[in-house]
């Protein structure tokens, strides 16, 4: 019953926190493009800055997360080092939230640099934030249990519920938004308003901050001895501890690519609903069949795993997802056509998602057994450092398509010319699909850090560990300083296990 419960908790902080960066990713730059400067005469020059500064700021971000990994790793707290990484990132990124889903008191309005200023400010300190809580989450996983079928089920169902609440969100935004739009704006029919759009993201970060919370009570981790030989992390350490650990750094790559590639294509799905069929309703569909499709993915992953193993998920997944490509390239505006192409693209998803995300958890044994010393919290922040380092660039790719091919603010499908079109088409599935295979190519080639050989690690570490307690050796720092003796000090086993404090 406790493992249950384990399982329901990690899964809904999933649920929550996948909600939280759908609205992030994909829909904030809807509201930009469509309410929140469309009054302005100068709409695009504020676009493309907002657009400039998100990938501008999550650029520069890359030499934080690994450092907020390091941080994460050396908290030692009574409630583990994870909890208080959960709740605070969790508070504050729900409350910036709903800030940037404003015009930050009419400044949107009023005057153009202190806007985009005051949103500069509120957008790092939402980044900073959520990366801890990013972090703290989905580095839980190697410390949950070191044996890779316990975590296959912890990430299964971690990422059924993430799959739910990214899709659940297509299900529900324009919804809220038009209720919304209608209780507080007073609006009619399709109507979107800001209003309406600050309280579609309010519910989102309440579901947010409650799965965070859920996490952090719900779970707790592991004592094991492999876990005990960890040491606290130095800065000069942080990005040596990711540059030494060569199957992270390919799988890092790989995922980049994939991930790029699949964000900028859902982000304009809307869009392409929008602008191009004419039909914004009918996106919710999309929620709906996505979320079926996922669970069912989702579900699968473990037998397709034991068939055909993390590699033939990983370009397996790949492979299908450029079928789907293809259809929709056919698709044009017949919506039963669009949807069979979009339930063919995305099912392989969640799956590829969960291939990676088991290869990355288990590099943390494989750099603990090249490089001597465990890092979870550092190894485990290279997967959301590339899933906001992605989203950052499909950001500004989206808003950049978006006013490329004129689909902003009440643009109809009959004034997108066949220019624009093609401009659009090049964004939203040529781009992408060179990517993704270029990452099943990468992955193919690096990446050999199979569950037969991570099990052989595992195993090889816990024979050295247990040899190196035995004769006395100090594994990984302490709880509360200690003085070690001479003779335990700074001995090395035999495969370069560092053993002194």
């Amino acid at each position: 019953m406790n493992q249950i419960k384990q399982y329901a908790s990690y899964a809904f902080g999933a649920f929550g926190h996948d909600a939280f960066y759908a609205t992030l990713s994909t829909y904030f730059p809807i509201f930009v493009t469509s309410v929140l400067f469309t009054s302005k005469s100068n709409s695009a020059t504020m676009i493309g800055a907002v657009s400039a500064m998100l990938v501008v700021i999550r650029i520069l971000e890359i030499a934080f997360d690994p450092m907020i990994g390091g941080v994460v790793d050396n908290t030692r707290t009574r409630w583990g080092k994870f909890k208080p990484w959960l709740l605070g990132g969790g508070l504050v990124s729900a409350v910036a939230l709903m800030l940037i889903f404003t015009s930050l008191g009419g400044l949107a309005d009023q005057n153009d640099l202190v806007y985009l200023i005051v949103f500069a400010v509120i957008f790092i300190v939402l980044d900073v934030f959520y990366s801890f809580k990013d972090i703290a989450l989905w580095s839980m996983l190697p410390a949950l249990s070191v044996d890779s079928n316990t975590r296959t089920k912890f990430g299964t169902i971690a990422r059924f519920g993430s799959t739910l609440g990214a899709q659940g969100v297509i299900i529900v935004v324009m919804p809220l938004v038009y209720f919304f739009s209608q209780k507080l704006s007073g609006t009619t029919g399709n109507g979107q308003t800001r209003a309406g759009w600050l309280g579609f993201a309010a519910v989102i970060a309440l579901i947010s901050f409650l799965g965070a919370c859920t996490a952090a009570f719900g779970t707790h981790e592991q004592k094991n001895l492999i876990r005990e030989n960890t040491e606290k992390t130095r800065l000069r350490d942080v990005f040596k501890a990711i540059g030494e650990n060569d199957q992270l750094m390919w799988l890092g790559l790989s995922y980049f690519m994939f991930a790029l590639g699949y964000v900028i294509t859902n982000s304009l799905l809307l869009y392409y609903f929008r602008y191009v069929i004419g039909q914004p309703k009918a996106y919710s569909i999309v929620g709906v069949i996505t979320a079926i499709l996922g669970i069912v993915s989702v579900i699968s992953f473990p037998f397709l795993v034991n068939l055909i193993k993390r590699r033939g998920v990983y370009i397996g997944g790949i492979c299908m997802m450029l079928v789907g490509y293809l259809l929709f390239l056919f698709a044009g505006t017949n919506v039963p056509l669009v949807l069979l192409a979009i339930a063919i693209f995305f099912f392989p998803y969640p799956s590829v998602f969960l291939a990676a995300l088991m290869t990355i958890t288990d590099s943390v044994e494989y750099g603990q057994w090249k490089n001597g010393t465990r890092n979870e919290s550092v190894t485990l922040a290279v997967r959301p450092l590339i899933d906001k380092l992605a989203g950052a660039f499909a950001n500004g790719i989206v808003m950049l398509a978006a006013l490329q091919s004129g689909m902003t603010g009440n643009a109809k499908p009959s004034d997108i010319t066949s220019g624009g079109l093609l401009q659009f088409k090049m964004f939203m599935f040529y781009i992408p699909i060179i990517l993704i295979i270029l990452a099943a190519v990468v992955y193919a080639k690096k990446i050999s850090l199979s569950e037969k050989r991570h099990a052989q690690i595992v195993d090889d570490l816990e024979k050295k560990l247990r040899a190196a307690k035995a004769a006395g050796q100090v594994i990984g720092d302490q709880d509360e300083p200690q003085t070690a003796t001479p003779a335990q000090a700074k001995l090395t086993t035999a495969n370069g296990l560092k053993t002194d404090h």
